[in-house]
């Protein structure tokens, strides 16, 4: 144990003046004989979440309290403090007595790793609440050992949270849920959906205009839920590009732009609008997704999930570049005209 609490001081940049705070801090309840993290969690939970508070409150003073209120629990949810315990190493580093928890934490650390950008309303597999107690637990350990210093406790964690999820950040990578309602609203399609349970699994199924489209499963309903708004954006956005027989490369040259230009030309509708949805992963590693949107300047009128209207839009795929983006979005336009035969 000597050994994981120099590890984790280390880390923490911290040295406890009392460390059997950070040994019980590190002692999940399965282990015998010894005090559990349980009470430093209760503590832990409560002051990250006024340092988090003081700083989104400091940072955005124009926010209005709905909008911080998300931005708090997004920066102290289990699945962020989970991943804060997987990209320290602190996993390594708490006493337990329990293959189960052995099997799950190994199972979301390897996923974790696996994965291209991180995901804030959860990823593949659910997030472990140990990963989150024990990270909680460690903060209710500082803030103690500070003689409860909610400025000290903040210096140290800090650095551990990081990255601060941002503004910027929720927006560009926005609630699958919520932006599948309103792409939907967009293309004017409806969209319900419905839950159900099968002994201890939880499934969520997600129906456009009355048509099963997704399903998806969890031990916990609402990561059914967001598994499954992820798989219905994708299938929505990218199924018309899979199945269309246009001939063209969209990788690198302006083909789909250019031809959907034309085709408004000739066609005598609005010229193609593009707009930038989402910006999404690290700067050194960012990707974009592009909409574009039509518009007949006559009595023409598109065929909008069973609805006539002036106004087409499309979503295309995620690039690495703006560009390739927009074309994507003029390439999913294209399929969309074809499958609606409009042209």
């Amino acid at each position: 144990m000597e050994a994981s609490i120099n590890a984790v001081e280390h880390l923490l940049q911290y040295r406890f003046k009392d460390k059997r705070l950070l040994e019980e801090a590190l002692t999940h309840p399965s282990y015998a004989d010894s005090p559990s993290y349980q009470r430093l969690e209760f503590l832990g939970d409560m002051a990250l979440g006024m340092v988090v508070s003081n700083f989104i409150f400091l940072t955005y003073p124009r926010l209005d309290p709905g909008q911080l209120s998300l931005l708090r629990s997004a920066n102290i949810s289990t699945e962020k403090l989970a991943r804060v315990a997987v990209d320290n190493g602190l996993f390594r580093h708490f006493r337990h007595s329990s293959s189960a928890i052995d099997e799950k934490v190994t199972e979301f650390v390897m996923t974790v790793r696996e994965e291209d950008e991180a995901q804030f309303y959860g990823g593949a597999i659910k997030a472990p609440k140990v990963l989150a107690d024990i990270v909680e637990s460690i903060a209710g350990a500082v803030y103690v050992d500070s003689r409860f210093n909610l400025e000290n406790l903040w210096l140290v964690f800090r650095g551990l949270l990081e990255p601060i999820i941002t503004l910027d950040v929720l927006q560009n990578q926005p609630q699958p849920v919520t932006m599948l309602f309103e792409y939907c609203q967009k293309i004017g399609k409806k969209v319900d959906i419905k839950h159900r349970k099968n002994k201890e699994t939880n499934i969520a199924s997600i129906y456009i205009d009355g048509n099963h489209l997704v399903s998806s499963s969890s031990e916990q309903k609402e990561n059914a839920r967001l598994h499954a708004a992820k798989a219905a954006l994708k299938k929505l956005a990218y199924e018309v590009v899979d199945t269309c027989s246009f001939e063209f490369d969209d990788k690198g040259n302006e083909g789909a732009k250019r031809k959907l230009h034309e085709l408004c030309a000739k066609k005598k509708w609005t010229k193609p609008v593009y707009s930038l949805e989402r910006e999404i992963g690290p700067s050194h590693k960012k990707k974009f997704v592009c909409s574009v949107e039509i518009g007949s300047t006559d009595a023409t009128f598109f065929r909008v999930g069973g609805k006539r209207s002036h106004v087409l839009s499309a979503l295309g795929e995620k690039k690495s570049r703006i560009r390739d983006a927009e074309n994507s979005a003029a390439y999913a336009m294209l399929c969309s005209l074809k499958d609606e035969n409009a042209i």
